[in-house]
């Protein structure tokens, strides 16, 4: 699978680009890679399609947000395009529904953009977005991991084809607005005439009429079931983040394209491990005795256990570092560590013979402190780590 290319690049702005600039150098590639335009070249289309991927995330607030903070998994692009993918699978029939209205009265394409020469035509409607929310535990967070989950939506119903009439036969026109979906009324007024253009009541915009009304969806041409979606979540995610599948909402009645799923990530807390970005941080308590002599020992790691020695003499407060033990970067520079604070247990209950054993070496000259100039305080130890 290809590497997908930064969405700034592909419409050749800058990434301080304002809205406007975005939509003006979209609507120039939409223009000259459009297919109608290029028949003989086979990667027109999918040029298109980039171009129309990378405007509705830079064109939406929200999205171009999370795409400048986190890159392409950060709007479902980790997983790659296609139908069903993350963020990408665009079809020609998103594109024309959602981005065609940039094009104005002007559009070279005429009515392929749901728009007749004079704006009077109707759009392919989009369905209503899904919001779920997803609970990862630090494991499947850290490494990405594959999900079946059942998601209860609006799907075009198989009966009818989803047009909502008996057996998919062909609807009728509207007689009160002729097909247009839209009704024009004219007012005269002391100023002239006054014309308004308003959702035909009859047929509620469709342009169509049901003659008969399909006996599975009663009309409607979708049917709300229980639908076994994949989930391909990249490692790396964090709570509160929004990933989009395209295509996956509810399919709107009686035609159109189906609106997204959007998952909202939710960590679940981990009983040992703590998440500090990239890195996860494992709070490891060893006896006085353990750390005067050094001890081998097995710590949880997000990929099981693992055996560490910590060598005679150790400090409170030293960190180890385990290399590539933490959590997958979300834009692919590889994994953070695995951070191991040092605390030693001072025991709070003594028996007499316990203390009468550290009372003689309370003057012995090894148990005095003495620390070396080497040896860096807390700030300079998280220095060394963060910074």
């Amino acid at each position: 699978m290809s590497k997908k290319r930064d969405y700034y690049e592909i419409l050749g702005v800058d990434r301080s680009a304002s809205v406007d600039e975005i939509k003006k150098s979209y609507r120039k590639l939409a223009i000259k890679f459009h297919p109608d335009k290029n028949p003989d070249d086979p990667t027109a289309e999918d040029k298109f399609k980039e171009a129309a991927e990378a405007y509705s995330i830079l064109s939406d607030e929200a999205k171009r947000k999370r795409y400048d903070q986190f890159g392409h998994a950060g709007v479902g692009g980790a997983a790659g395009a296609g139908a069903g993918g993350f963020g990408g699978g665009f079809t020609m029939d998103d594109i024309f529904s959602q981005f065609g209205d940039i094009f104005g009265e002007s559009s070279p394409f005429g009515d392929i953009f749901g728009r007749s020469g004079g704006g009077g035509g109707r759009r392919m409607r989009k369905g209503s977005d899904l919001r779920i929310k997803l609970k990862l535990n630090l494991e499947e967070v850290a490494n990405g991991v594959e999900k079946k989950i059942k998601v209860k939506r609006h799907v075009s119903c198989d009966t009818c084809g989803g047009n909502g009439a008996k057996h998919g036969t062909a609807l009728t026109n509207c007689g009160t607005c002729n097909g247009s979906g839209q009704v024009r009324k004219v007012v005269s007024t002391m100023l002239g005439q006054m014309v308004s253009t308003t959702t035909c009541p009859t047929c509620n915009g469709d342009g169509k009429i049901v003659s008969e009304r399909c006996d599975s969806c009663a009309g409607e041409g979708r049917l709300l079931q229980d639908d076994l979606i994949t989930l391909n979540i990249p490692g790396g995610v964090a709570e509160g983040m929004q990933l989009s599948m395209s295509g996956k909402g509810n399919v709107p009645p009686r035609g159109g394209v189906a609106g997204d799923l959007l998952i909202v990530i939710e960590e679940e807390e981990h009983l040992q491990l703590k998440r500090d970005g990239t890195n996860v941080v494992f709070d490891m308590h060893l006896s006085f005795i353990e750390a005067a002599l050094g001890t081998t020992t097995e710590i949880p790691t997000i990929d099981g256990k693992a055996r560490i020695t910590v060598d005679a003499g150790t400090q409170a407060g030293k960190i180890l570092r385990l290399k590539g033990k933490g959590i997958k970067d979300l834009n692919g520079y590889g994994k953070g560590d695995q951070l191991v604070h040092i605390n030693v247990w001072t025991p709070q209950q003594l028996s007499s013979d316990e203390r009468e054993t550290l009372e003689s070496l309370r003057n012995s000259p090894n148990f005095q402190p003495k620390p070396g100039k080497h040896e860096k305080g807390f700030f300079d130890k998280m220095k060394d780590f963060f910074h």
